[in-house]
């Protein structure tokens, strides 16, 4: 494994110039990104909106038969969420400042507090599904556009968490620098995109 710091010197050559050629490509992929997130958004976007739109065209909501769900169950959830985005972004802060067993740390943090996100949403299918008989199939516009979402999202973070974790392999194995580590760049924005869109799923589904 890694020593307690991290080496510089991957994003210059030999000779101490600066390795151009990375340079470059580090820019390229992170436009690449940024319009792989920005895409996310647009699909995000168009069933929010959709759902929206048929909500209010309804007679009240939850519609009849449905109870409101539960907030203070999602809140707690949220939390954990909202806490690996901050355990993200202090692991990313201290591989840019050297400090390898931090960063390593914070990570495995954040993919514990990932996986925990996801134990309870599972938690809440669950319970939605056997105990209030509220299903993707069966409860109309609700069901499909509340499954449907929170399922994209959860689908989301499930990958963030794969993503993080082969991050943490990589870190292990030397395979990032100070100076060369979009990997890590690339996981920090998207698990803060995950947080951003749950903020929006929050709240319009448990709080309007």
């Amino acid at each position: 494994m890694a020593v307690a710091t991290i080496s510089h010197g991957a994003a210059h050559g030999a000779d101490g110039e600066v390795d151009q050629l990375y340079v470059e490509t580090r820019e390229l992929r992170l436009q690449g990104f940024l319009l792989f997130l920005v895409s996310d958004c647009v699909l995000f976007s168009s069933f929010i909106f959709a759902y929206l739109y048929l909500r209010s065209s309804g007679q009240g909501w939850p519609p009849p038969g449905i109870q409101r769900l539960d907030v203070a169950f999602a809140a707690w959830n949220s939390v954990v969420l909202f806490g690996s985005g901050a355990t993200m972004h202090y692991a990313l802060e201290n591989w840019k400042h050297g400090n390898f067993m931090k960063y390593m740390w914070m990570l495995i943090f954040t993919i514990i507090l990932g996986a925990m996100f996801l134990g309870g949403q599972g938690y809440e299918y669950n319970h939605l599904i056997y105990a209030e008989h509220v299903s993707w199939w069966g409860s109309g516009i609700f069901g499909a556009s509340f499954f449907t979402l929170t399922g994209m999202h959860g689908f989301h973070v499930f990958m963030g968490v794969c993503y993080l974790t082969v991050l943490l392999l990589q870190s292990a194995a030397g395979t990032y620098t100070r100076d060369k580590y979009f990997g890590i760049t690339a996981g920090t924005l998207y698990w803060h995109f995950v947080d951003v869109i749950w903020v929006v799923l929050f709240s319009i589904f448990y709080l309007l």
